[in-house]
């Protein structure tokens, strides 16, 4: 199995011999708005792809969808994937994405199978509150293949017992989180802060942990910097990986 970050929570994961694309957000710095009520109006993405968009999207074989929010998918991903690509995502995504022209659409209520790869959706919290229950639902996925390590793709959650309970269950051995400790000026957080990425490396003790969703989007408050600094203080910086966009890693 192998992980590119590429910006943000968009991922490129070559997983059972077939290379999905995971949350694609594909606009050029500054290009869209920023989101309001957050402590930072710096218009969003903060940052540009490492790459161009068209070879973050060549080769992929498929697209997985946490949930539609812009930061996840957004008009330039919409206008540049080709319509025939299968797409998975969660039920409440179906008609938004079909409305796109995408025409491979499934929706993953429970789980589903597609080349030999087994998806199951998981649950999660977008916040806490009115803000958590403003914020939508949003799905974490599992998959798994014969010959590839499990990975759970949190999706935008805090910690919460739905996560506590996806780990449990599905106990697996890559895990990825999308952090950011996303917040509006008042609020909890509606991503995982720092120690919420410490409660996940407790509850999945033999996983590998890669951090997303940072630095790229205007109401992420923690960066890199800190949250590698606090995984030093717990001794998890050898488990859990903050990898810069672009960056490979291989498992």
């Amino acid at each position: 199995m192998e992980i590119q970050l590429v910006r943000h929570a968009t991922l490129r994961v070559t997983y059972a011999n077939r290379t999905l694309l995971v949350d694609p957000m594909l606009s050029r710095a500054g290009e869209l708005p920023a989101t309001p009520d957050t402590p930072n109006q710096r218009p969003n993405p903060l940052v540009d792809l490492p790459v161009t968009a068209e070879r973050v999207i060549a080769g992929i074989d498929s697209v997985l969808v946490t949930h539609t929010h812009r930061d996840h998918f957004d008009q330039a991903a919409a206008e540049a994937l080709p319509k025939e690509i299968p797409v998975f995502c969660q039920p409440q995504d179906r008609d938004k994405l079909a409305a796109c022209g995408f025409s491979n659409v499934t929706p993953v209520a429970d789980e589903s199978v597609w080349e030999g790869m087994r998806f199951v959706r998981t649950g999660g919290r977008h916040g806490t509150g009115d803000i958590g229950a403003k914020m939508g639902p949003v799905s974490g996925f599992v998959l798994r293949a014969e010959g590839e390590p499990c990975l759970y793709l949190a999706g935008d959650t805090i910690w919460c017992e739905e996560v506590e309970r996806a780990a449990a269950v599905h106990r697996p051995e890559v895990a990825v989180v999308f952090a950011g400790a996303a917040q509006f000026v008042t609020g909890d957080p509606i991503t995982m802060t720092a120690e919420d990425v410490v409660r996940l490396a407790a509850a999945c003790p033999s996983a590998r942990i890669v951090v997303a969703h940072m630095e790229a989007w205007n109401h992420c408050l923690l960066s890199r910097a800190e949250l590698r600094a606090h995984l030093r203080e717990r001794k998890l910086d050898g488990r859990v990986l903050v990898p810069e966009d672009g960056e490979v890693i291989r498992f």
